[in-house]
């Protein structure tokens, strides 16, 4: 009979939806692919059994109180919420999980947050003179109110010791993805991966942010529509006099525009589309330097060298090395 590997996730008012039912799928998928072998079994605790009213609106079932879990858990995990202020969202702390935190952390194999969950382990003191991070738009006041945690706001996922912290809302796909590979392997995890059509079972230390994402929409169309051009032609001309040809705009006009619009050059933002393009290659096939290079339009290995060294501080052999992922 497989062993057990027991999954408690804490539920609270208002509590994000997707931060609980995302990785409970993962698991559960886990199990489907493994024929039952992966022995997960989840449950949700709450501050009383019973229904819980998400951020969505949908009510949650807790199948058992904080009082009632007792014994030993291999993942302890607390997802977040937030309240909506007219200076952005701020996380909200729970102060009946932050308490359970407390008691429950020490008995389980490993904890794990999600978004904004971030903020209640911080709160229970479990991630002091540790790199953490969370959703972007919380991670100022992670590090704000907890000094002794070192914020990282832009990876997917870090993990410190048996603490793992997860980014923004989808991302915990990512994080119960790992967690999945830790215990089961690469193959069982891309294989959930498939399950759920995700695109790409995404590592760690990836931006929370493709390029276009990470850039506000812009308050013209054709600067938006040019944005997309530039990530479908990525081994073309995308010199600023090509895009400024293209734009019926001065070279000088163009740039101009383009920085106002981006808050960046055409230069810059083409090189970090480009690198973005190497780095997806680097992790998902096994093609030559020379080939990705050629495929997103760095022309020489070295020059994506260069660019990579610049953009995320390593070489494009090291950063596979890392971030591959097994067929």
């Amino acid at each position: 009979m497989p062993a057990t590997r027991r999954v408690v996730i804490a539920v609270f008012p208002d509590v994000d939806l997707l931060d609980v039912t995302g990785p409970a799928e993962v698991f559960a998928l886990a199990n489907r692919e493994t024929g039952g072998t992966a022995g997960y079994r989840v449950q949700l605790a709450g501050r009383t059994g019973g229904a819980v009213a998400t951020s969505a609106g949908v009510r949650l079932v807790a199948d058992l109180s904080f009082a009632e879990v007792g014994g030993v858990l291999d993942t302890l995990l607390v997802p977040g919420a937030v309240d909506m202020h007219p200076g952005g969202p701020v996380a909200r702390i729970d102060r009946d999980v932050v308490e359970w935190v407390k008691r429950a952390a020490p008995q389980a194999r490993r904890v794990a947050s999600v978004c904004a969950g971030a903020h209640l382990l911080a709160a229970a003191g479990l991630l002091d003179g540790r790199t953490a991070t969370t959703h972007w738009s919380t991670a100022a006041q992670l590090a704000a109110d907890h000094p002794a945690v070192t914020v990282d706001p832009d990876p997917i996922f870090v993990r410190s010791g048996k603490v793992w912290t997860g980014a923004g809302i989808s991302a915990c796909m990512d994080l119960a993805l790992a967690l999945v590979a830790e215990d089961l392997g690469e193959e069982v995890a891309l294989a959930v991966a498939r399950q759920l059509v995700m695109y790409l079972k995404r590592q760690g230390g990836q931006s929370q942010f493709s390029v276009p994402l990470s850039r506000p929409p812009a308050s013209r169309r054709d600067i938006d529509e040019l944005r997309m051009f530039i990530a479908d032609h990525l081994d073309g001309d995308l010199s600023a006099a090509a895009l400024a040809g293209r734009m019926c705009l001065s070279e000088r006009h163009f740039a101009r525009v383009f920085r106002q619009e981006t808050g960046t050059s055409p230069a810059s933002y083409v090189e970090a589309a480009r690198v973005e393009a190497a780095r997806r290659l680097l992790e998902s096939t096994d093609q030559a330097l020379d080939e990705v290079a050629a495929g997103c339009g760095f022309g020489s290995v070295e020059t994506l060298h260069r660019a990579l060294r610049k953009q995320i501080g390593t070489s494009p052999a090291a950063y596979r090395r890392r971030f591959r992922t097994a067929h």
